[in-house]
């Protein structure tokens, strides 16, 4: 991939201490008197209670607050305010009734009568966030899940503080034919290592950092700039309540910060990359049982193997982004997002090069009831584009079912995707749509040679459960470009391959894709994958006419 310039790389390492810096002395005052009030004669040497979060939900939850338990005697029950991650497309409905949850459950005997609470999904695969982990169980006095590590999670060093420690190692062995579509093949061997800790001040301030280490071993390509970042921050931010609007409070946070949103089709952390992604800048939030709005101004971040990671200084990233819960399961997004990009990757009109700038608003209905599932999402994108005007969009439709009475558990899905090209490449307009930040590889089929970016996709999805700790997927998919005369766009959305005549066609091929994750226990998954695409002509006509074929095998441990 293309090396994007660094600028001032020795200097955003103590840009990122004054930011903290000014930050916690700016907070000085708030604190000092944070301790009067709690102090004995105050508040009866208590913590400050804050506002009740939201009735308890279940694991399927669309999004929102996290469960808080309902006793109200131990505030900590209440804090840190945690957001649950919101659903994915072409989500599973995972087992919920009595069985084994765990390798380890079925060995020890620990019949459940329904799912263990878990901080994480019990899947290798995370598409949330270490900062939004939920150990709020762990204050309840009637709790009866105990782990070696609980130690480390919900720490009070006094009544008034709050600090958690963890991590995650993964280690992933991958072997592709026709890798990227490179006619050659490729094996090699992931690792990744993160720890974090997160410190509270009662609700009012956090500390948060995460250090992240990517390592790549005996590829026989080039490894991607996403496979590799030697010892650096993935988070670092601060976090202030700044006021509480009918008990719900409303935070800002600034610094290094993982973003992610709906379906994470635009905006999303990338878990499946080995470095992640991450952006720098101001973030404010409330997020409420019904309603969450957001704002944010962020710059990308640039990974760098070596040096310490800098923002992206040609590059802002803006947007306003609220959800609506109208019922339990059921989400309505509604969102605008603005990238200004001044670097001289756009073409225009006579090969003119230039930046581009891209305004993009869209919804998105989610949710299911009575066993039927929906998901719904439309996007309409304008802007410039060098020297031309920009005007594109996209959609997805998707219907599903949960045969919760069937053996297995079984869920379908059936879906189409389309994402707009350019049928007139560099004249008047420009319309190829713009997948800004996505989660590409969760949704145009694991080899990652097919992104959001000129693509039509009939998709068919299922999800059954061999036990309540195995979970299999398969997924079939049919890709044809929307526009002949336009490329091929992988999951980073990259052009990858081409034919300005239109005479390779749009056929693209199919693609299948068969995962396996094992549930070992609370810590320890392993997921085997195998994926295989059907090359079709325009493959066949532009390049290397293989068919890729991609296995792997993942182990990750989190505590």
């Amino acid at each position: 991939m293309e090396k994007q310039s660094r600028t001032n790389k020795n200097g955003r390492w103590t840009w990122e201490r004054i930011i903290l810096a000014t930050l916690l002395m700016a907070m000085a005052p708030i604190l000092t008197r944070a301790q009067e009030v709690a102090a004995p004669g105050n508040n009866g040497g208590k913590a400050i209670e804050i506002a009740a979060a939201s009735p308890e939900k279940d694991s399927q939850s669309t999004a929102g607050p996290a469960p808080a338990p309902a006793d109200s005697s131990n505030p900590w029950l209440k804090i840190p305010p945690i957001y649950k991650t919101p659903r994915t497309g072409n989500f599973a409905i995972a087992p919920s009734g009595p069985g084994y949850y765990s390798l380890e459950a079925m060995i020890m005997g620990n019949y459940r009568d329904k799912p263990p609470v878990m901080p994480w999904p019990p899947t290798s695969a995370d598409a949330g966030s270490f900062f939004d982990n939920d150990f709020r169980y762990l204050e309840k006095p009637d709790n009866t899940q105990h782990d070696f590590l609980d130690f480390l999670k919900r720490c009070h060093p006094t009544c008034d503080w709050l600090l958690s420690i963890g991590g995650e190692e993964r280690f992933r062995w991958a072997h592709e034919l026709d890798s990227r579509l490179s006619g050659k093949d490729n094996n090699y061997q992931l690792l990744r290592s993160r720890v974090y800790a997160d410190l509270w001040f009662q609700d009012f301030f956090r500390v948060y950092a995460e250090f992240i280490d990517a390592r790549s071993y005996n590829q026989n390509l080039a490894p991607l700039a996403i496979d590799v970042n030697h010892s650096d921050l993935l988070n670092l931010f601060g976090e202030l309540k700044v006021y509480e609007l009918d008990g719900t409070p409303i935070y800002i946070r600034v610094g290094r910060q993982e973003l992610l949103y709906g379906s994470e089709r635009l905006i999303s952390p990338l878990d499946w990359v080995n470095t992640r992604r991450t952006f720098q800048g101001v973030k404010g939030y409330y997020h409420s049982e019904k309603l969450d709005v957001d704002l944010f101004w962020v710059q990308p971040i640039i990974i760098d193997p070596i040096h310490f990671d800098s923002p992206d200084d040609g590059q802002h990233l803006a947007g306003a982004w609220t959800t609506y819960r109208p019922q339990k399961g059921q989400a309505i997004d509604l969102y605008y997002l603005y990238l200004d990009n001044t670097r001289p990757v756009a073409i225009g009109s006579g090969g003119a090069r230039g930046g581009f700038n891209v305004n993009t608003f869209g919804t998105r209905y989610a949710g299911d009831k009575c066993q039927f599932l929906w998901d719904f999402e439309g996007m309409l994108q304008f802007g410039d584009w060098s020297n031309l005007e920009s005007i594109s969009g996209a959609y997805t439709t998707g219907l599903g079912y949960n045969f919760a009475d069937m053996p297995l558990n079984p869920t379908f899905w059936v879906y189409w995707d389309w994402a707009k090209g350019d049928h007139n490449p560099g004249i008047q307009r420009h319309t190829t749509f713009n997948q800004l930040f996505p989660f590409g590889h969760y949704y145009f089929g694991f080899i990652d040679v097919v992104g959001r970016q000129n693509i039509q996709d009939f998709n068919l999805h299922c999800y059954f459960y061999p036990t309540n700790w195995v979970t299999t997927g398969v997924q079939y998919h049919m890709f044809r470009l929307e526009s002949a005369r336009d490329a091929l766009y992988n999951a980073a959305g990259a052009p990858i391959r081409r034919d300005p005549t239109g005479n390779s066609g749009s056929d693209v091929g199919d693609e299948v894709d068969f995962t396996t994750n094992f549930h070992l226990d609370m810590h320890n998954d392993v997921l085997v994958g195998y994926s295989k695409l059907y090359a079709g002509e325009f493959i066949k006509r532009t390049g290397s006419p293989r068919s890729p074929e991609y296995f792997y095998l993942q182990y990750s441990f989190r505590w």
